[in-house]
């Protein structure tokens, strides 16, 4: 488990990887996407005159770089804040964080890239300095061309670390729920000729007219869902447009203040407009993790709809060589008619989905130390915004 954003991290892990062909490519892939992604932050801030307004780069820069890059779209919400210290990298380093890197054992790992994700093995190869940015883990092209994960440490959260000493850090793992997922994959597994098969005969009907009752269950469910993820993704993102409008009208009133010399009134609106930064940071991860269960629900749903066809068409089978004798063909046309009607009812029933959306648990106020940094932010931001004016 990753320490909360905003730790200052003393040490860092280091994760020599070993990696295949494939896997290289798709590292290097992702480094050359993340420079082409920084450069185009570089135009458009210059172009647009965006400075310091993070929303407001947002707003300009996420979607040409997502169609202009193969990024994660994780990578690129975490780029959009990184900007500064990856220019002042001595290293090439890309941020990551729990959506892109999870330990899943004593040796392998798996990270997102630009080619997709990967299951990689590594070694522990000791400690190197940390960083004071937030995110908790970075990938690393090492001076001798070694691709590393480094993760993140503090002396607080890990006091018995010592350098020297080899240590793996290995993901929390509950224990795997049932999801829908998981439920139609047994679902469409039960439908496979073998399994039908081993049925006594006068059973295998009964068992496949019980599967496609399943089956439907498991359809109305995915629909559910993904009207509900439709309906959160419209909330959230009305959410970040009403934060966007609200930087920009913060921007403004922050240079006017400065132009008049009211300093009290500049470091009141860039408070706010921090705060305004740290709910946008909030939704972003959010909005990217609700287009993650549209997809997953998406790809469910296509795996169910062709299940639910399958199951029809075995039912067809079942039927017509048990009534040979009497009246296979309209019996076969009837049951495979009301396969692929079912099927195409449910593709309907799926364009046609919307739900209510929930709310959001706010964040815990923020305690002295972290007070104690936000000024000192506050301050550096107004020292270039006069720099500017």
């Amino acid at each position: 488990m990753f320490p909360m954003a905003g730790t200052v991290y003393d040490q860092a892990i280091r994760y020599r990887l070993v990696l295949t062909p494939e896997a290289r490519d798709a590292i290097e892939a992702t480094f050359a996407d993340y420079a082409r992604m920084m450069d185009m932050l570089d135009e458009i801030a210059a172009a647009k005159g965006i400075g310091a307004n993070l929303v407001a780069l947002h707003g300009h820069a996420y979607d040409p770089i997502r169609k202009a890059t193969r990024l994660p779209s994780r990578l690129v919400t975490l780029g959009l804040r990184d900007r500064a210290a990856y220019r002042a990298a001595p290293t090439p380093r890309l941020p990551l964080d729990d959506r892109l890197v999870n330990v899943r054992d004593a040796g392998t790992l798996s990270l997102g890239t630009a080619l997709g994700r990967f299951t990689i093995p590594f070694a522990v190869t000791g400690y190197a300095a940390g960083w004071t940015h937030a995110t908790p883990a970075q990938l690393v092209r090492a001076d001798n061309g070694d691709i590393e994960v480094r993760f993140g440490v503090t002396s607080n959260s890990h006091p018995a670390i010592s350098p020297g000493k080899d240590h793996v850090m290995l993901a929390e793992h509950a224990p795997a729920p049932d999801t829908l997922l998981s439920r139609a994959g047994r679902l469409i597994a039960g439908i496979a000729y073998g399994a039908i098969e081993k049925a006594e005969d006068n059973n295998r009907v009964a068992l496949v007219k019980q599967a496609i009752r399943e089956i439907e269950q498991a359809e109305r469910e995915a629909r559910d869902g993904l009207s509900l993820a439709r309906a959160e993704e419209y909330r959230l993102n009305a959410r970040r447009a009403e934060i966007e409008r609200e930087t920009s009208v913060l921007a403004e009133q922050i240079r006017v203040a400065i132009i008049e010399s009211r300093d009290d009134l500049a470091r009141a609106g860039i408070a706010r407009q921090m705060d305004l930064e740290a709910q946008f940071e909030v939704l972003s991860r959010a909005i990217d993790e609700n287009a993650e269960r549209i997809d997953a629900v998406l790809t469910t749903l296509r795996a169910i709809l062709s299940s639910l066809q399958d199951a029809q068409i075995r039912l067809a089978e079942l039927e017509r060589s048990e009534a040979l004798t009497h009246q296979p063909t309209a019996t076969a046309r009837r049951a495979g008619d009301t396969g692929l009607a079912k099927a195409a009812r449910a593709s309907r029933v799926i364009a046609r989905a919307t739900g209510v959306p929930e709310g959001i648990t706010p964040s815990p106020d923020i305690d002295e130390l972290s007070k104690l940094q936000r000024d000192k932010d506050i301050a550096e931001r107004l020292a270039r915004l006069k720099s500017q004016n």
